[in-house]
């Protein structure tokens, strides 16, 4: 059993960093090399959607530098990217530096109709002001039923997460796909982010397979 769609809560950067006697601000461009090594290996083993939590919108709350270096990482490997990936991003992009956000944009174009992986940036998300506008959005066009409410959400037309992997020892969502992930399997690892290798998601497909899913029944 192999799921279609695996989410990664990128947690960890920062310590990673303070472990080393390294500002926080250090722990994003490792975090990205591994970002984009767990991506590889979750594409080969048959993945044909990945999420990532970039930048929840609470993560605005942080210093100023500490967000000022994830945006950067974030605005270069946008700036950068040319491999076959589809790219799309969620979450309150009108929050995000104006350059990050054209950067980011501009990669979900230019990505559009690639025929790999379909990766999914959560940045600036929050998965309760996602359920708040769509059932917003589904109220004004006059009912708010499942299907309604389902295409107003950031997430309309992808899969369900099957697995959500969180790294950096924590055991919550932390306002992640909220609810997307009503039936998603949930896996949390010790591992500082930066430390996550191919193995990891090797491990992390194999404690999907043994697992049951009932889906309530």
């Amino acid at each position: 059993m192999i799921p279609r769609h695996v989410a990664y809560i990128m947690d960890g950067n920062g310590r990673w960093a303070e472990r080393r006697g390294l500002p926080r601000t250090a722990g994003y461009a490792e975090g990205l090399k591994a970002m984009l090594t767990v991506l590889r290996r979750t594409e080969e083993l048959g993945a044909d959607t990945a999420t990532v939590y970039a930048f929840s919108a609470e993560n605005f709350a942080r210093p100023a530098e500490e967000t000022a270096a994830i945006f950067s990482v974030v605005k270069e490997w946008c700036s950068s990217y040319d491999g076959d990936m589809k790219v799309r991003f969620i979450g309150d992009l009108s929050r995000i530096p104006a350059d990050v956000g054209n950067e980011a944009e501009n990669l979900a174009a230019r990505t559009a109709a690639n025929g790999g992986m379909q990766l999914v940036i959560a940045l600036g998300y929050s998965g309760r002001e996602d359920i708040v506008n769509a059932a917003r959005t589904a109220a004004k066009q006059g009912e708010i039923d499942r299907e309604s409410f389902e295409k107003a959400l950031s997430t309309r037309g992808l899969p369900a997460p099957d697995l959500i992997v969180r790294s950096g020892g924590e055991k919550r969502l932390s306002g992640f796909m909220l609810y997307e992930a009503a039936y998603s399997e949930l896996l949390f690892v010790d591992k500082l982010w930066p430390d996550m290798t191919a193995e990891d998601v090797d491990a992390a497909f194999g404690d999907f397979a043994a697992r049951t899913r009932k889906f309530g029944a």
